[in-house]
């Protein structure tokens, strides 16, 4: 155990060996050091790069071990420094050093239980970017408008967590709101933390749209797709494909709308329908839409393994209008409880801003425990 005091002001910390050493477990280094050199090997060889696809996706995963590799170093050297940093201010009793050492441990917890919750992802997709559709449910422009609040509350989280979003398709509401937003969020674990938000999301409120002050119950469903790689093979035949073009609605300026550039895709065998038309021109909508549904027919792939082999999760929940996830209420009380796990807080303020990793942590525990049985 290391200790320090400073009796200036009374300060004491403690950072034990034995923490550290569990968090060498979570990291995991002597295994990522042992696959990284077994890519090398590979990488040698000179038939590596007959097959581009496997190359790429050989480089892709030496690139994200390492990056892993030099995350602990950098940990480990920073933890050193704190050491060092206790030492000086035991000998020199300096309050100024005390607050140093507060700020650096804050930091140093914090990275841990960031690494600690990647280490909960092992999904074969939760490293992936992630492709959010949020949909308003039975209600109007009362449920448009909390879609939209998801919405923003799912930008601020992803903003919080350094996260790249963008808006790939979204379609307003008449008077407020939005009827549909697919927005796609590009960093590494974004799909591990948002799959926890799949599901239906209920809110209760005095609606500003009701000039009775009534209260009213509100729904919006929220569906949370993997970004596939792009040499992942999924065969889609044009054949198979029906594209439609129409003109765009909305704000988008005079381009947008007198032309025909939003497109439409309905893959027929699946019956999956994807849409687009955030872009002014229509090969990009068309480049989107064809993102999004390869999304989905990758989702729809691995669903359809589940379900040959039985091994649907219990705890997921069947999207469907009254089987909420998660509950948002703002009167007559407030309180933001998730059905799943249990966990609930009355800072729905908080909440709608962004602070969700405390839902999202403990539904991943859950899957954590149920997968070890």
């Amino acid at each position: 155990m290391i200790q320090g005091c400073c009796s200036r002001n009374g300060s004491t910390w403690q950072i034990s060996r034995r923490e550290s050493k569990c968090w060498v477990r979570i990291f995991d280094v002597q295994s990522k050091l042992k696959r990284i050199h077994d890519l090398e090997v590979e990488m040698a060889k000179s038939e590596f790069w007959q097959d581009s696809q496997k190359a790429k996706s050989v480089m892709k995963e030496a690139s994200s071990h390492r990056n892993d590799v030099e995350r602990w170093q950098n940990f480990q050297k920073e933890l050193t420094d704190l050491e060092d940093l206790i030492e000086m201010c035991e000998e020199a009793q300096d309050s100024d050093l005390s607050a140093d050492i507060v700020e650096s441990l804050g930091k140093l917890t914090g990275e841990v239980e960031a690494i600690e919750m990647e280490s909960l992802m092992a999904g074969e997709d939760d490293e992936k970017d992630a492709i959010l559709a949020i949909h308003p449910g039975a209600g109007g422009t009362e449920s448009q408008d909390w879609a939209q609040m998801l919405m923003r509350m799912y930008a601020r989280w992803a903003e919080r967590h350094d996260f790249e979003t963008n808006v790939m398709d979204i379609l307003a509401g008449e008077e407020a709101g939005i009827k549909s937003a697919t927005i796609e969020v590009k960093g590494r674990y974004a799909y591990g933390y948002l799959k926890a938000e799949t599901g239906v999301h209920r809110l209760v409120r005095i609606s500003p749209f009701d000039a009775n002050h009534r209260r009213h119950t509100s729904f919006a469903s929220v569906f949370v797709y993997s970004v596939a790689d792009e040499d992942l093979e999924i065969e889609i035949s044009e054949s198979d494909l029906r594209v439609d073009t129409y003109r765009a609605s909305g704000a988008g300026g005079q381009h947008v709308n007198k032309t025909d550039s939003a497109v439409r895709i309905t893959h027929v065998p699946t019956k999956i329908v994807v849409q687009c038309q955030s872009e002014r021109s229509q090969r990009r909508n068309r480049e989107n839409a064809m993102k999004i549904l390869k999304a989905k027919l990758h989702a729809h792939h691995l669903e359809e393994e589940k379900k040959k082999l039985e091994e649907i999760e219990k705890s997921k929940m069947e999207i469907a209008w009254g089987s909420q996830i998660r509950s948002y209420i703002l009167q007559p009380y407030t309180l933001v409880k998730d059905h799943r796990t249990g966990v609930e807080t009355g800072n729905v303020v908080n909440v709608l801003d962004g602070s969700i990793d405390e839902f999202i942590e403990k539904f991943l525990r859950s899957l954590e425990r149920e997968s070890k049985g």
